[in-house]
């Protein structure tokens, strides 16, 4: 089998898409799939324009071109144009429910022009049950061409030797969006030990500025550490460390944070938007995304009393790991290509 993958979103710095590529890549080819990869260095996959030019003009060039049997759009758009049969990967649907601070034309390609290539492609592969509901609920997809795959977690995480120090800091990982719902971490923080710190990892938006007036009205700005992009050893040193990994999103279609902390065997704590009660599967404590005092409450404990919260977390890692293996993700996403040529 020869796949093409559109991995664009592997240049730069990448973000959790660009990190579900980089991973899928290399478990298919650990599985002697032929993979050819589509990427052109010099275009920003962050500018529109460039990524407008990509994918709707260099793609399908490149596609044609590879001597592929299959076209996997594995970062959530797709040419209008193309001779192969196509995969794409919804992460998720948030453009079509609520952008409403994005600009116009980004709204409009990213959501109501999308929506049309998903109904238009062979398969389509979403990464949770949840996000196939959204997907089914939002567009005209077919139902019997959509597969539910969870993505795995890199390997490099599963081998994260946890501190036995107690780092009293609280890592939050994601570009900072309103959806990423920051400031009920800002609102629980200043009702912490102030010894306690909140390390910020991901690029930032407007969001970002209303999150640091946030931080400094509350009197907590020295307490927040803004890190931005970092590089990949540096971001694992941060899971090795940090006293828990919250993910107090109000939307996702995943939840790329949660897995990697089950799997580094951090303890974490997530909102209850649907996808991550999936992620975690009652393996981790659920609160409500917008009660900020309940995530003081529950921080606090984990804070005070690290010795129970890393036991708990130690023990579900190997069931994680399991879950969100690469090479599980990978047999499932052969299965699917295997579906879209036989169409």
């Amino acid at each position: 089998m020869k796949v093409a993958i559109d991995a664009q979103l592997t240049v730069g710095s990448a973000t959790g898409i660009g990190e579900y590529v980089s991973g899928l890549i290399g478990a298919l080819q650990a599985r002697d799939v032929q993979v050819t990869i589509l990427r052109e260095p010099r275009l920003d996959p962050w500018r529109f324009d460039r990524r407008l030019l990509w994918d709707q003009v260099l793609l399908p060039l490149s596609a044609s071109r590879s001597g592929a049997d299959l076209l996997h759009c594995a970062s959530g758009t797709m040419p209008v144009m193309r001779r192969l049969p196509s995969v794409i990967t919804v992460h998720d649907v948030a453009w079509l429910r609520a952008q409403e601070h994005a600009r116009a034309y980004a709204r409009y390609y990213f959501g109501e022009f999308s929506a049309g290539r998903y109904e238009r492609a062979t398969r389509v592969i979403v990464d949770s049950s949840f996000s196939k509901e959204e997907l089914l609920a939002c567009t005209r997809v077919d139902p019997s061409r959509v597969d539910v795959v969870h993505p795995g977690v890199a390997n490099d995480y599963f081998s994260i030797v946890r501190s036995r120090k107690n780092h009293a800091f609280i890592l939050a990982v994601g570009t900072i969006e309103r959806r990423k719902n920051l400031e009920v971490l800002i609102r629980a923080l200043s009702g912490l030990d102030r010894q306690v710190r909140l390390v910020v990892v991901g690029p930032g938006t407007e969001y970002e500025a209303y999150c640091r007036d946030l931080a400094s009205s509350l009197r907590v700005a020295d307490r927040v550490d803004w890190r931005g992009y970092i590089p990949r050893a540096t971001l694992l040193d941060l899971f090795a460390h940090a006293a828990v990994v919250a993910v107090p999103s109000l939307y996702e279609g995943f939840g790329y944070a949660a897995a990697q902390a089950l799997c580094a065997g951090a303890p974490v704590i997530v909102s209850d938007a649907p996808s991550l009660v999936e992620v975690v599967a009652g393996r981790a404590p659920v609160l409500a995304a917008g009660d900020s005092s309940a995530w003081t409450e529950q921080l606090n404990a984990i804070v005070s009393n690290a010795d129970a919260a890393e036991n708990r977390a130690r023990a579900v890692r190997d069931d994680a790991m399991m879950r969100f293996s690469w090479r599980v993700a990978a047999a499932q996403t052969c299965e699917v290509y295997q579906k879209a040529l036989a169409a």
